[in-house]
């Protein structure tokens, strides 16, 4: 009985059905295929992607995985920046009796460190002298207006003031031009001063080549103030006389043949360019209470080139919408006498490196030196001009007819 119940047992395991083998090796193959494609590296996951039907990426979709922007090549010529220039306060660079205080020697290091990072600076001056400032803006403003109605509309205007000169009853000035001139020829002294004291000198090495104050009698200045008004029909660069009016205008820009020159306006539009080549807007953030300072040739000359002219230019994009679409302003140039020379030989006392160019020399024949080769500039950007718009070569008949020498 026991062996009959043992041999149906044996019948009955022996008709159930036996898990394959073959299925248990598919999916322990699967799944090492699956470890392996996880692991594999990258130059044979490429590989492999070759082999794979290729499917239709959307756009949307491809640009999810771009690694990076896409850069498109402009050739438009980058704006010109505004520089912030640091502001020095004109009481703080003041000359006074005494031994020099914390604020004068700060203000002086501030004004020097300004001129040779960006050559140029701003001198920020008192509540009452900006007060005269805003006068002289406003009342040269409403005389080129009221002038311009007989003259012309849309004419630049341009008025020269200097002290001493006897006024005709036909030559009308706009108003305050003597306190501008007072106030202005103050702050360009003070700043002449301290560019002395940064340099090791006394502050008073450059008098010599100054005007007596106050002028003697029947007496002219030296140095003059030149009031410009452009209207918003000549800002686009076209009739311009110069940056800051009685100058002739350079392509490249231009320089002041003076010592220094001192700027006041009532909206943006002075581009300086600095050491570094680069062309900046200097008046973007100054007020009519602010001086725009740059230096000239005469005072790069009188340092050994210590202390390099300042290359400017008009920018007539930069005019505000405010005041009516113009631009006026006030530029008063400190220039020396005449019968002055210009020596270097206080800045090689204080031990600096004189070069053998910069001789002494006679104002007057420094400032016809200077406009000599400011009109040679000219002639020969006026005969490229000309040449690169000549195709030919050779010299045509009609270019060596209309040479002036010819």
């Amino acid at each position: 009985m026991v062996m009959m119940m043992m041999m149906m047992q044996q019948q009955n395991s022996s008709a159930q059905p036996q898990p394959q083998p073959q299925s248990q090796s598919t999916a322990s193959a699967t799944a090492a295929t699956a470890n392996n494609s996880s692991l594999r590296s990258p130059t044979t996951a490429a590989a492999a992607a070759t082999h794979a039907p290729r499917q239709a990426i959307p756009i949307a979709a491809a640009a999810d995985h771009a690694i990076g922007p896409v850069v498109v090549p402009i050739s438009v010529e980058p704006p010109v920046a505004t520089t912030m220039l640091p502001r020095v306060r004109l009481s703080d660079v003041a000359p006074y009796d005494g031994a020099p205080a914390g604020p004068y020697l700060k203000a002086v290091e501030a004004l020097s460190g300004s001129l040779m990072r960006h050559n140029a600076a701003v001198i920020e001056l008192g509540s009452e002298d900006a007060a005269i400032m805003r006068c002289g803006l406003e009342a040269a403003r409403l005389y080129f207006r009221t002038k311009s109605q007989t003259v012309g509309k849309g004419s630049r205007g341009v008025y020269m003031y200097r002290a001493g000169r006897a006024l005709e009853d036909w030559d009308s000035s706009p108003p305050c031009m003597a306190d501008i001139f007072r106030c202005m020829g103050k702050a360009a002294r003070a700043a002449l001063f301290a560019i002395a004291r940064h340099l090791r000198l006394r502050s008073d090495v450059f008098n010599h080549l100054l005007d007596d104050t106050p002028l003697p009698a029947n007496e002219v200045s030296s140095s003059v103030l030149v009031a410009t008004y452009s209207p918003a029909s000549l800002q686009n660069g076209k009739g311009a006389i110069g940056a800051i009016g009685g100058g002739k205008p350079a392509m490249n820009g231009e320089v002041e043949k003076g010592l220094l020159t001192l700027i006041s306006s009532d909206s943006p539009g002075l581009q300086v360019c600095d050491p570094n080549g680069r062309w900046y807007l200097a008046d973007g953030g100054s007020a009519p209470g602010d001086l725009l300072l740059i230096t000239g040739k005469a005072l790069s000359h009188a340092t050994a080139g210590l202390r390099p002219a300042a290359l400017y230019r008009a920018a007539p994009d930069f005019v505000s919408c405010s005041n009516g679409g113009g631009r006026t302003s006030l530029a008063f140039r400190l220039m020396p006498q005449g019968n002055a020379i210009l020596d270097c030989s206080p800045i090689a006392a204080a031990g600096h490196v004189i070069p053998q160019s910069y001789v002494p020399i006679s104002v007057s024949q420094f400032m016809d030196d200077l406009s000599a080769e400011e009109d040679g500039l000219c002639n020969r950007s006026d005969n490229t001009y000309l040449v690169q718009n000549n195709l030919n070569k050779e010299p045509s008949l009609r270019s060596v007819l209309s040479d002036p020498l010819s």
